[in-house]
């Protein structure tokens, strides 16, 4: 286990053990040799996530939440680990690296404005990032997917 906080000063806890139950998940997408993110209306440019639906899997969740941000095909999965955010209501999420065999270009994004293809996450302007691509724990975890 590795502990980090988060922008608001909460524990954050990141465990390498895929059995724990999480509600949200995140992927750290690629396509040949770039990474997908999503533009935000909101936030600004993150890597594609959400919460897993009623009667749904984490990785049903998280191949929905993918095609839906960025019209990305899940091909390969590789789970990266699951952290807890220790807010008034602690929260766990799943986050994986994706390989995607295709982007489909869609007519709705939904709260997303579609896909945004880079090299690195260092290569997107620090004022249009998310705070996600800000956070300790979410780029640890892009630094074990980039090796």
């Amino acid at each position: 286990m590795k502990q980090f906080n988060d922008e608001n000063g909460n524990l954050v806890e990141l465990f390498f053990d895929e059995s724990i139950e999480a509600k949200h998940c995140l992927a750290i997408p690629t396509y040949k040799n770039q990474y997908v993110f999503t533009k935000h209306k909101k936030r600004g440019i993150e890597f594609p996530g959400g919460k897993v639906e009623a009667g749904e899997t984490i990785l049903e969740a998280l191949k929905r939440e993918v095609f839906e941000e960025t019209g990305g095909v899940v091909k390969t999965v590789e789970y990266l680990g699951t952290y807890k955010v220790h807010e008034t209501t602690p929260f766990y999420k799943a986050v994986y690296h994706v390989e995607l065999s295709d982007i489909e270009e869609k007519s709705d994004y939904l709260e997303t404005k579609g896909p945004i293809l880079f090299y690195s996450v260092e290569e997107i302007k620090e004022t249009e990032k998310s705070r996600l691509l800000k956070d300790d724990c979410i780029m640890y975890l892009y630094k074990i997917a980039k090796n």
